[in-house]
């Protein structure tokens, strides 16, 4: 900021006394640095009108108050051209990453319809080869029993993981149905005790984009509360506004320390470098506030 303030005036002065190419060079490589140190645009726009109400302080002609103000404006506008650029460049991951995420979403349909069906399937041939077995050797009936009973709990755990990869009941029935059919899953296998609540639910249907990403960042910010928080109870509330959704997911845990945890990489950073990613694509952010407990705020504009 201290940099482009003493730079920007001693160059665009250059550029209006004619410097030319050298002068527009100097103005984009101020916009190029002050971009690294990450002064904001605002504050570029505010050094140029400092400039301009200097330049035009003093009487002038309406012809040089005219020289004066195209000259500022080739200046200024190719000292923000990094920002127009990077702009771009953000657009255009951006894009990419939006593409990336439905193509992920598709393959994750792919695999849980396969889990659904087919291993479905493969399950029901093992169930009557089981059966024809027992017909054949009726002393082995006690040992092919408590393998059916392995075997119908193999089916339960395919149709949750199935449904936790993508779930019917979100396109069916929608975000809290879904989010709760997931927690039943988490706490069974886990054998967890938290209690769970749902406050201030939706009460129409949200964007679908909108609701797969609430309900895969839910997921993993459950699997972190059931894995790491050793909490009793988790609370969910909504909170609809003109032009966006608000999710709050709060626990009763031991907390942890966002800053630390959001460097790691991998199970020790808590997904929450994904869950943010994700939410990038849709506009959304997230808020973390851990103490006694943690509270996850995620907000994400929907359009009307």
């Amino acid at each position: 900021m201290k940099e482009a303030a003493t730079a920007y005036p001693t160059s665009l002065r250059d550029y209006l006394g004619g410097a030319g190419e050298s002068a527009l060079q100097q103005a984009y490589q101020i916009g190029r640095r002050a971009l690294e140190a990450g002064t904001g645009l605002v504050a570029i726009a505010d050094i140029h009108h400092s400039c301009l109400r200097e330049l035009l302080a003093h009487d002038v002609g309406m012809d040089e108050r005219n020289r004066i103000l195209t000259g500022a404006a080739q200046f200024f506008a190719e000292c923000i051209s990094p920002y127009e650029m990077t702009y771009g460049g953000f657009r255009e991951a951006n894009t990419a990453l939006r593409h990336f995420n439905e193509v992920l979403e598709q393959e994750a349909k792919r695999i849980a319809n396969a889990l659904h069906d087919e291993a479905g399937q493969l399950l029901v041939a093992v169930y009557i080869a089981l059966q024809d077995l027992c017909h054949e050797v009726p002393a082995v009936q006690p040992q092919i029993l408590k393998v059916t009973q392995l075997l119908d709990q193999i089916e339960v755990q395919l149709r949750r993981l199935s449904h936790e990869l993508m779930p019917a009941l979100l396109s069916d029935l929608g975000l809290v149905p879904a989010l709760r059919y997931l927690f039943e899953g988490l706490a069974q296998r886990s054998q967890s005790q938290l209690q769970i609540s749902f406050e201030a639910v939706p009460e129409e249907r949200l964007p679908r984009r909108v609701e797969t990403t609430l309900y895969h960042v839910a997921k993993e910010a459950l699997h972190n509360v059931i894995k790491h928080a050793r909490a009793t109870a988790v609370w969910i509330r909504f909170q609809q506004n003109a032009d966006s959704i608000c999710c709050c997911i709060r626990d009763n845990g031991t907390g942890f320390d966002p800053a630390s945890v959001a460097a790691r990489q991998g199970e020790q950073g808590f997904g929450l470098i994904g869950m943010r990613e994700r939410l990038s694509v849709v506009g959304g952010f997230m808020q973390i506030n851990s103490g006694r407990g943690t509270e996850l705020v995620i907000t994400i504009p929907v359009e009307n």
